[in-house]
């Protein structure tokens, strides 16, 4: 993915600078991380046995399930009186079977007709950045502040209105990486793993600097001996 590169390059160049400058090495790794390692350090996404990530590959619900399990622990979350679902295409067996049913037991996700999960059809951007923001709990704008922040996108109108919500709160969160010089956010377009791993940066960012211990500024000098 073109972002990624672009990332990547602009992490060597810091790295250079800050190398010159002094500045220490674990200073560094924590002002500027590249994305996918930082998701993939994390454990919410792995690389495939020749270690290469596939930015470009799709997103199914399977592994969508699996991602927001593991990022929120929704498997913590009141579901334990609840039974398992009957689901004719997810058997016992399935790699994400645990993970369906958790995210079908919380809410997180839906099944579609006739008890069917369709554990490997893609999911679109507009889909996947909603479900996203409905499982890390964001506030839900109201009506009114959702058109303000949609209307700086162009393609805006393309949501699902079901998602118009969540992904106007996706989007004022920070987790949805916007087309490069359009603005376009590309609802209908499938998902990728990029798309994912820039969300999951995004988040993982924000529960860095809020466990960060808050640094108290120094009192001013009003003249007097210390």
């Amino acid at each position: 993915m073109f972002y990624f590169k672009i990332v990547k390059n602009l992490v060597s160049i810091f790295f250079t600078i800050a190398l010159l400058q002094g500045i220490p090495t674990a200073v560094q790794a924590q002002l500027m991380i590249d994305p996918i390692e930082r998701v993939v350090t994390a454990g919410l996404m792995t690389k495939d046995a020749r270690g290469n990530f596939n930015a470009e590959g799709f997103v199914s619900r399977a592994e969508l399930a699996t991602i927001l399990v593991k990022t929120f622990g929704l498997e913590h979350r009141k579901i334990s009186q609840k039974a398992d679902r009957d689901l004719p295409d997810v058997p016992k067996s399935y790699w994400a079977y645990s993970a369906i049913q958790i995210v079908l037991k919380t809410g997180t996700m839906t099944g579609y007709r006739d008890g069917m999960f369709f554990p490997n059809q893609r999911v679109t951007r507009a889909e996947a950045l909603a479900i996203f923001a409905q499982a890390y709990g964001v506030f839900q704008f109201p009506d009114v502040n959702v058109s303000e922040i949609l209307a700086n996108y162009p393609d805006a109108a393309e949501i699902p209105n079901w998602a118009r919500k969540s992904l106007a709160t996706a989007l004022y969160e920070g987790f949805v990486n916007i087309e490069l010089g359009t603005n376009k956010i590309n609802p209908l377009k499938p998902m990728t793993r990029g798309d994912i791993a820039y969300a999951l940066n995004k988040y993982l960012e924000g529960q860095a600097r809020s466990a960060s211990p808050t640094v108290p500024e120094e009192p001013p000098n009003r003249g007097v001996g210390r």
